[in-house]
């Protein structure tokens, strides 16, 4: 049917436009699932779907995949606003299937956390959409490739501030275990691990569009993903090896009721002994390992000089008490002390990021009584105010080791931070034992790999109640980890390295260049906006009446 004047409807005759519904079709139904519900649903599992690449399955392999559900779900969005829904409820999925460990100790306080966080992702869904929807152009699915893994790596930046729980599951600490990923790291940190792996996802989304170009694009960015990974697997700089050190790490097992704090420390000495004679240069004990009222004791203080004589090595334990530190605060620190044949050599290191809940609670005045839902922090820990590398006191110059508590080895810049200021050894103390039978343990052990790629320095990752691990300076498994189940000693010969990594050179250059990349598509897509406007005083295209004239001019 024709319209007078000689003209034809738009929806005859002609394609629908590009990333639109043909004519007829409900924005949003384009593609099932249909229903509201039955999409949120799928949204929520396509959003956890990532965290089995995670410790313990650690099925790494799936997280070249695991997005790919998810981006085909939010393409298929018929609105903005129900790519943002599918952001928002994907991202939400994803943080509590990471974090699920968590429920313990936050019950249902942790949908209401996990629900704020995944509002990080509902930007990204609306990105997702416009560079993904309907049939991309070659232009533009070369777009895609860069900004929706940089659109990732921005949401990762800004979840990692350790007020919104720090960077605890970043999808490139997956790769913990693979050598390939582990060398991307030594150049880029696990930003760049992260990137690579959101632009295998996307590029594989591509390949399902109709289009060639888009294809195409897809094919040629894998390409490039195996190239820049072979390239740097030959080229990139390692670490260059000068010796060994001769660690021994002291794990007591799950310790609780009456008098476990004075029975912790005394399985902590008697595992210690058991080294001795076995020439061990350093012994670390896992965070908490003395309590307050053992450390308010100088006897507890006499009983580690004799130890550290005993075995001939020095002691890393860690103090969980009020104390008083350095500047003359006075309160609860978590702290690494040094203690060596003479007691405490006066090195100690106060830990400075706490973890959200379990250590000090944020805005306790209107959050307080997440105490009483869970198991949050009745009293703030305290914060130290600089990071420390230690040395032996005995004047030996050639070992030189970096404390760090808990989750503390979460963060990369911290243990840059060390590296850079001369630390031949990263040491974690950590103490998972409120999650003893979750993915937690094997989640926390893993990012030891990360950080020793990333900085070319061994680290030793010492618990309570496991699990406690050595790597290498290229984030290479050292010797036997000590598991859940565990109450041991275990010594290992940690190699030591000198030299630079280029993630150690130039720091965090993949964030800053994601965020480069986001910065030029809005500026481009601005320009087109406003190309696209009419100047000002120019004359619009003049309307037409029903029989094809132009339309009279208003007087």
């Amino acid at each position: 049917m024709r319209m007078r004047g000689g003209r034809v409807p738009a929806s005859e005759g002609q394609p629908p436009a590009e990333g639109k519904p043909p004519a007829g079709e409900r924005p949003g139904r384009r593609s099932l699932p249909a229903s509201g519900w039955v999409r949120g649903v799928v949204a929520l599992l396509a959003g956890a779907l990532p965290a089995l690449a995670f410790p313990a399955p650690s099925l790494w392999w799936l997280a070249y995949v695991a997005l790919v559900p998810w981006l085909l779900l939010i393409r298929s969005a018929g609105t903005t606003r129900r790519a943002a829904l599918d952001g928002w409820i994907g991202g939400t999925g994803f943080v509590i299937a990471v974090h699920h460990w968590l429920m313990p100790s936050l019950h249902v306080f942790i949908v209401l956390l996990a629900a704020l966080l995944g509002l990080l992702w509902a930007p990204w869904g609306v990105l997702v959409q416009r560079l993904l929807g309907g049939a991309p152009s070659a232009l533009r699915a070369a777009a895609a490739v860069v900004a929706v893994p940089s659109g990732w790596l921005v949401i990762e930046l800004v979840r990692s501030w350790e007020g919104l729980g720090g960077p605890w599951g970043l999808l490139g600490a997956s790769q913990w275990e693979v050598a390939p990923a582990l060398r991307v790291a030594s150049v880029g940190g696990v930003w760049l691990v992260s990137l690579l792996v959101v632009a295998v996802n996307t590029a594989l989304v591509l390949l399902t569009v109709a289009r060639t170009g888009a294809r195409t694009t897809g094919g040629v960015l894998l390409v490039v993903c195996a190239l820049t990974v072979t390239f740097v697997w030959a080229w990139a700089p390692q670490p260059v090896p000068t010796g060994t050190a001769r660690i021994a790490v002291v794990q007591p097992g799950v310790i609780s009721g009456p008098g476990s704090v004075e029975r912790r420390l005394a399985r902590g000495e008697e595992l210690t002994r058991t080294v001795a004679g076995r020439d061990v240069d350093l012994v670390v004990w896992g965070e908490s390992s003395i309590g307050a009222g053992a450390w308010r004791d100088p006897e507890t203080a006499r009983r580690l000089a004799a130890l550290s004589r005993e075995t001939g090595a020095d002691l890393l334990v860690n103090v969980d008490a009020r104390q008083t530190n350095g500047s003359g605060r006075s309160g609860i620190f978590k702290s690494a002390v040094l203690v060596g044949p003479d007691g405490p050599t006066g090195d100690r290191y106060d830990k400075m990021r706490l973890v959200p809940f379990g250590e000090y609670i944020p805005a306790r005045s209107l959050l307080g009584w997440a105490t009483s839902v869970g198991k949050a922090a009745g009293e703030d820990r305290l914060r130290g105010d600089r990071q420390v590398v230690m040395t032996l006191p005995d004047g030996d110059e050639r070992l030189r080791i970096g404390p760090l508590v808990c989750f503390e080895s979460a963060f990369p810049d911290m243990s840059r931070r060390l590296t850079r200021d001369g630390a031949q050894v990263l040491v974690a103390q950590s103490a998972t034992s409120t999650f003893q039978e979750s993915w937690a343990p094997a989640q926390h052990a893993s990012l030891g790999a990360l950080r020793a790629a990333e900085n070319g320095r061994p680290m030793v990752h010492a618990t309570l109640t496991g699990i406690s691990a050595v790597y290498g300076p290229r984030g290479e498994r050292i010797g036997k980890p000590l598991g859940t189940e565990v109450s041991a000693a275990a010594v290992h010969d940690v190699p030591l390295a000198r030299g630079t990594t280029l993630y150690g050179r130039f720091g965090d250059w993949a964030v800053y260049g994601a965020l480069a990349a986001l910065a030029a598509l809005c500026a481009a897509e601005g320009l087109r906006v406003l190309r696209r406007r009419p100047a000002p005083g120019t004359p619009g295209r003049s309307a037409r009446t029903a029989h094809g004239s132009p339309e009279r001019p208003e007087r």
